[in-house]
């Protein structure tokens, strides 16, 4: 598959700054893969379309605040994005460095009253960071890693977080997760569905526009994942899986391809991929030139999928992390 397939025109309008107010009000696309057929609700709606014996999958990962100015021994400020701990120490991160060039390995960087120091590099704009209770640094001085067309206003930052997240460690939020209110979760499990928690964290990986010509040589960065066992039995006993974001669906099909409930993936699902794990998938609409874009088509087929975002711009539906979603039944495992 060429890269290029994965452009659509969006005008900027159509981007959404905040989620809906309130959150389950957004807009929800109902495309049936098997049927070919789409159908426009809000997200409200979306226990209509589950069954008993469903299990619904959230991804419980936290946003540290992790988006830090720093200044420059000799001059000058360096913004970090905390991506993640290394070895499970919280002394020592990977980042990514804005500027890069600036950054020499045993440099120092400060922040408040806070030091860090520069380890080495990674290449492509990432460095290893040395400094004391990272978390609790960026606790206390970080800003939300927001994405770039989210103008950074402190209400967008408060709002950049799922209502059941709980386990902390992610660059980037689980959006897909953004529509559900706690009354949108108690009105899943009336509708007869159980829900059910894994937690992957999120880096700026999974969100990076493709930039080779073929898909297929895209390399994804690691991410770390977890199915707890509990999770694992409920899936398998489940009549669907529903995963709630293309975090879930990735780590799902992670845990089915490898048989590890934990570790790190660095899986990349593309058209041609055999779905393992999952049936449904709710998501957002996504970038062009993204692997989740990527990998939506492969749930639900390339032609469908156009088809619906050229109906989504039409109907002027909102786009990205605070936009609005997309349900999309009978594609993933039903079409492998």
């Amino acid at each position: 598959m060429l890269t290029s397939e994965l452009d659509y025109r969006l005008p900027e309008e159509l981007i959404a700054q905040r989620p809906a107010d309130p959150r389950d009000s957004s807009r929800l696309m109902v495309v049936d893969v098997l049927r070919g057929t789409i159908e426009h609700h809000t997200f409200h709606d979306l226990p209509r379309f589950l069954r008993t014996g469903d299990a619904v999958a959230l991804n419980e990962t936290k946003v540290l605040p992790a988006r830090l100015l720093t200044r420059r021994g000799g001059g000058g400020e360096t913004e970090l994005l905390f991506l993640k701990s290394l070895g499970g120490r919280n002394d020592l991160w990977e980042v990514m460095a804005r500027p890069s060039r600036r950054l020499k390995t045993g440099m120092t960087l400060s922040a408040g009253d806070e030091e860090l120091r520069v380890v080495e590099p990674l290449g492509e704009g990432r460095w290893v960071i040395a400094g004391t209770d990272v978390p609790g640094m960026l606790r206390r001085l970080g800003r939300m890693p927001l994405p770039p067309y989210i103008e950074a206003t402190l209400g967008a930052e408060r709002e950049y977080q799922t209502v059941y997240a709980k386990n902390e460690g992610s660059a980037a939020a689980p959006t897909a997760g953004f529509h559900f209110t706690k009354d949108t979760l108690q009105d899943v499990e009336r509708a007869g569905a159980s829900l059910v928690r894994v937690t992957l964290h999120v880096g700026p990986g999974t969100f990076s526009p493709v930039r080779v010509e073929e898909l297929s040589e895209h390399e994804m960065h690691g991410e770390y994942y977890l199915v707890p066992e509990e999770t694992a039995h409920a899936v398998g006993e489940a009549t669907r899986v529903i995963a709630v974001g293309t975090t879930v669906a990735r780590t799902l099909e992670s845990w089915a391809a490898s048989g590890e409930r934990e570790g790190e993936t660095r899986i990349f699902i593309y058209p041609g991929y055999p779905w393992r794990a999952t049936d449904v998938l709710l998501t957002n609409f996504h970038l062009p030139r993204s692997t989740l874009l990527a990998m939506v088509m492969s749930f639900a087929g390339k032609d469908l999928v156009r088809e619906a975002y050229e109906i989504a711009v039409r109907e002027r539906y909102r786009f990205f992390s605070f936009g609005d979603a997309m349900l999309l039944v009978g594609g993933g495992r039903a079409r492998s």
